[in-house]
């Protein structure tokens, strides 16, 4: 009797690993000498048991005898391909385009997957909880190897515990690959195996990022986190450095001259990369020509080049709170590409004649050269708006004629604004979404320190820039998006919002008496709009404007153009911003291509590149997010004894967060600490009660707090009710 279970348990177990083999590689197919190999039998009774089962499973329509003795595993639609995204304790969903659904997986059923990982995926019959659950069948793609966090050194190994909540496990290191870093340190490790009954993976680490808290350590430790360069190869500057950034007789034949008419700058005050200037002059008949110049920056980043590959993998210019990570050398991105005062300049151009309508009834796109006479910071030019007064002590010379600076910039300036007022109505009224979320900046000492917070608002200056810089990006994409037969070309794309976030955000306004119509896409962004408008100067203001966010799509680069849902426009492109975001650089480059009368060129490739740089825009974004929370927790840790009003921002089943007011820091106050009842989670009115008192603590109330602790390394904040 015992034999027989002993037979039938090893044929259970064959059958199961024979799967395991065949799903590890679905398009290969295997006979019975591949299988024993892999599972390291020779004797003839396995043998013998593998034949048998794949004759079983076979019979079962688990596997297909594809030619005499030569299995695969069969192909089922119930397998699909799709990403996975960690969730708490090693659980984790899959998000597949082919289902209309995430897939959960349990942990026990991840087979060594990890956050981001493409993988095949089986879907069961079956629901838990309303989701529909799977497994993960095999690992197609890690996303990533290598990984920020803290060395823990013992006797004979190490452990390193990575930084990132999407990583579930350490990964252990042998004492010969620590690069001798020392107990504490804050480290990248890079995976290199995961044995098949190890808990964790086993690595190495290859670089010391430093101790963990001090500045320098934490900022470089975000851009590594996130696969982020912060300094360039020494052969990428020499090669830049070796660039001739001259402006030649004989280049300014071969574009359009405009060195004549009047053009300025309109930047942060902080700037050192000027890439986009606007030129304006009044025509006999009335009207206005006015010329968006954008630095030619693929005069210089040729296609091919260690400096156009470089410039490719970064995709972006990386701003986070304290240091900007260009994605051009400083010779290009401060010198030869910045619209620098009173210097010439190789630009690529988008001219248009527009009336005093603000009307289009002309444009023009190519390569010109350009001399910007002068350079205003937004609030200068706000000033310029605000009391029509401008004091340049210069003469320009325009066309030929001397004007005195003040006076032609100033007219040039006010006329910009209404022209820029009246197309910025338009768009509104053409279903446009206004988002005007204010932005939290520090005051920063020499030591890096956080010395004060304040916030940057858009007013008319920073707005009338955007109205010509949208212009044209719009008409850009227009211009290649209507030619027949359609040509490639990167259009910026934004999907219309998901009807389930809406909803949401409809239940949590409705708590502070605002109301959404979601009929359709014209009440829908009417409702929205009024929303916005309705919160500014609220205590939910900053909550709602996340919200809203949160509830759009995110755009994106592609090569199939979908419109513009938050611009209500059906074409739009990135082209006013070549010096940091490579997308831009493949527009100028693309526009030039069939304004020489090219034909169009390869969709796939420049699909791949599109969804490249969404990925690096992605991550940029995490980081400069990262950023600020890391500076907020730096600013807090000298406030431990201060007492600050706050709005609820969330409220969970562990907990609240919290948003203070006067300086936009996020915290959370745990649920435990909260004294004096035992409060739950009420879902429905997004809110903690109290069992016995029936206190009520709501999104969206004003409470009092106090910061309980300030951890730099993890860029979190606790509260404690005040």
């Amino acid at each position: 009797m015992k034999r027989k279970k002993k037979t039938k348990q090893s044929i259970e177990n064959y059958s199961q690993r024979i799967l395991t083999i065949l799903k590890a590689d679905r398009k290969k197919t295997f006979n019975h000498k591949q299988i024993a190999a892999q599972l390291c039998v020779n004797d003839a009774s396995s043998r013998n048991q593998i034949i048998k089962n794949l004759h079983k499973l076979a019979g079962q329509k688990e596997i297909e005898e594809i030619e005499r003795g030569k299995f695969q595993i069969t192909s089922s639609s119930e397998y699909y391909i799709g990403t996975v995204d960690m969730a708490s304790r090693g659980n984790a969903y899959i998000v597949c385009e082919d289902l209309d659904e995430d897939v959960f997986i349990a942990a026990n059923k991840m087979q060594k997957a990890l956050h981001g990982d493409t993988v095949e995926f089986y879907v069961y019959n079956r629901k838990k909880n309303g989701k529909k659950e799977g497994e993960i069948t095999q690992i197609i793609t890690r996303s990533r190897t290598d990984y920020v966090g803290v060395v823990q050194l013992n006797e004979k190994f190490a452990f390193v515990v990575p930084n990132s909540n999407k990583m579930p496990v350490d990964v252990f290191v042998p004492l010969s690959k620590t690069l001798k870093a020392e107990n504490g340190d804050k480290v990248l490790v890079s995976l290199e195996e995961w044995p098949d009954k190890a808990e964790c993976p086993n690595g190495k680490i290859i670089k010391i990022l430093g101790t963990p808290g001090e500045h320098n350590t934490e900022i470089h430790s975000i851009l590594t986190e996130y696969g982020l360069p912060y300094e360039f190869p020494t052969e990428v500057e020499t090669f830049a450095n070796n660039i001739d950034t001259s402006i030649t007789e004989g280049e300014i034949s071969k574009r359009r001259d405009m060195r004549s008419t009047l053009t300025f700058t309109i930047d942060p005050k902080d700037a050192k990369d000027f890439d986009d200037a606007l030129s304006f002059k009044q025509l006999p008949n009335g009207n206005y020509e006015i010329g968006i110049h954008i630095a030619d920056v693929s005069h210089y980043l040729q296609e091919g080049t260690i400096l156009d590959d470089e410039a490719y993998e970064r995709a972006t210019s990386v701003y986070l709170v304290d240091r900007v990570v260009p994605m051009l050398p400083e010779v290009l991105s401060n010198n030869a590409c910045s619209l620098r005062p009173n210097e010439e300049k190789y630009t690529f151009s988008a001219v248009f004649e527009i009336n005093k309508k603000a009307l289009l009834e002309n444009q023009w796109f190519g390569r010109t050269v350009t001399y910007s006479d002068a350079r205003f910071a937004y609030e200068e030019a706000q000033h310029i708006i605000e009391t029509e007064a401008c004091e340049i002590p210069k003469e320009i010379s325009i066309t030929g004629e001397t004007y005195t600076a003040d006076t032609a910039i100033k007219e040039a300036i006010l006329k910009l604004d209404e022209l820029a007022k009246i197309m910025r109505q338009k768009r509104m009224k053409d279903g446009a979404i206004s988002f005007d979320k204010t932005e939290v900046k520090f005051n920063i000492d020499e030591a890096n320190n956080p010395v004060g917070v304040f916030f940057k608002t858009s007013k008319d200056a920073n707005k009338l820039i955007e109205e010509f810089m949208l212009l044209a990006n719009r008409k850009v994409s227009e211009f290649i998006g209507k030619q027949s037969p359609q040509k490639t070309f990167i259009y910026r794309t934004h999907d219309e919002p998901d009807d389930q976030k809406l909803a949401g955000l409809q239940r949590i306004v409705s708590q502070f008496g605002h109301q959404l119509n979601l009929k359709n896409r014209e009440t829908t962004t009417q409702s929205l709009n009024t929303l916005l408008k309705n919160v500014k100067g609220t205590k939910e203001q900053n909550l709602v404007d996340t919200l809203t966010i949160r509830c759009m799509s995110k755009a994106a680069y592609s090569t199939k153009n979908i419109g513009h849902y938050g611009l209500a426009f059906d074409y739009y492109s990135h082209f006013t911003s070549p010096i940091r975001r490579y997308p831009d650089v493949m527009a100028h480059r693309l526009l030039q291509h069939y304004l020489d009368g090219n034909k169009t060129t390869s969709e796939g490739i420049y699909e791949e590149k599109c969804k490249h740089a969404s990925n690096m825009e992605y991550l940029a974004t995490k980081a400069e997010r990262d950023s600020i929370k890391y500076m907020q927790v730096k600013y807090m840790q000298d406030h431990k004894e201060d007492t600050f009003l706050g709005v609820i921002s969330g409220v969970t089943e562990w907990g609240m967060y919290v948003e203070i007011i006067e300086n936009k820091c996020e915290g959370m106050i745990r649920i435990r600490d909260i004294r004096g009842d035992f409060y739950r989670f009420d879902a429905e009115e997004f809110a903690l009660i109290g069992e016995k008192t029936k206190t009520k603590y709501q999104l969206g109330d004003e409470i009092e707090v106090r910061v309980k602790q300030a951890d730099l390394v993890k860029k979190h904040l606790d509260f404690s009710l005040a």
